[in-house]
């Protein structure tokens, strides 16, 4: 029921604004206004787009989108609120603002009810449209990150990215879709928790990883290479079975056009690896070194870390 969903979203978007203020500083106040105010203009169009169904439909139910504009409506509510292109220009700003802690909330946690919502109509939705929503958001996600220096920024564009190719998918075979940005959440958690661990917050600092932990360095580069989807790890499965759904269904240019947008990304996921481990001792480093590690056990990291790794081979039949 929409008018049991909609509260629901809102109640979500309250509790983590504390989290987002809780930094006393001008711009963590300048994300959360920012993520208030996208989130409440999302929730308007969302209400509209339900009320317009039920006006023209007299149903009130979720999986009952018949209404072409309210569907419409209803797919640029939920884009906005996950922060898909192209209403994606406050998710970098506002994960820029916030702790590291809050930014891995927002890029996995806050992205659950819309991508669920989504699968509900998705029998509903144009492919049309969320194949242009998917592509847009796969070149801003690649072309964005491209020159970034924070960490943050460059994460928030990543999870644009990621969401792009969710979209392509979700109104073709809805299961892929879910699967994507599942595998999605498990490999960008452990690289949260890793970064909140050696505080970096800038490419500069990640250079004097390598120095303290050799082994945390070596799973973040795998991590990264896991989001780029490079085989064997566990990032290639979704997308090529994505590509694969798309050129079943005679989506061959587009399937095309995905995987060269996604060199972009390729490009600054590399640089990245590139300065996590090839900068190290015997060369110069290229900054001061401004930390040292805290000593402390993360069960979660160590649980999660394999499965975001190297659990190619069990992803395929998850779908069976």
């Amino acid at each position: 029921h929409w008018l049991t969903a909609w509260p629901g979203l809102e109640l979500n978007m309250i509790s983590i604004l504390p989290m987002i203020t809780k930094q006393k500083h001008p711009r963590a106040t300048e994300a959360a206004t920012k993520y208030f105010l996208t989130q409440a203009i999302a929730s308007a169009f969302m209400l509209f787009s339900s009320t317009l169904n039920a006006w023209q439909t007299g149903s009130w139910n979720i999986t009952q989108l018949d209404n072409k504009l309210s569907c419409i409506l209803m797919i640029m509510a939920l884009t906005m609120k996950m922060g898909a292109a192209p209403t994606h220009f406050w998710l970098p700003e506002v994960m820029q603002g916030s702790t590291l802690a809050t930014t891995l909330l927002i890029t996995t946690w806050q992205k659950i009810a819309p991508i669920t919502l989504l699968y509900m109509i998705s029998n509903h939705v144009e492919t049309t449209i969320t194949l242009t929503i998917g592509l847009l958001s796969i070149l801003v996600g690649g072309w964005g990150g491209f020159n970034q220096t924070q960490i943050r920024k460059m994460m928030a564009y990543s999870s644009i990215a990621h969401l792009g190719w969710t979209m392509t998918v979700i109104s073709i075979t809805p299961n892929i879709a879910i699967m994507n940005i599942i595998t999605y959440m498990t490999i960008s958690t452990p690289f949260f928790l890793m970064l909140m661990t050696t505080s970096s917050k800038t490419l500069q600092t990640m250079t004097t990883i390598w120095i303290y932990t050799p082994i945390t360095t070596i799973i973040m580069m795998l991590l990264l290479l896991s989001m780029a989807g490079l085989p064997p790890l566990t990032g290639f499965t979704p997308k090529l079975l994505i590509l694969d759904n798309l050129v079943t269904h005679k989506l061959t240019l587009m399937a095309t056009t995905m995987a060269m947008f996604s060199l972009l990304s390729l490009t600054f996921y590399l640089r990245t690896t590139y300065l996590l481990t090839s900068t190290a001792p015997p060369t110069t480093t290229q900054s001061t070194t401004l930390w040292r590690l805290t000593s402390h056990q993360n069960q979660i990291t160590t649980t999660l870390a394999p499965v975001a790794l190297f659990n190619i081979t069990i992803l395929p039949s998850l779908l069976m």
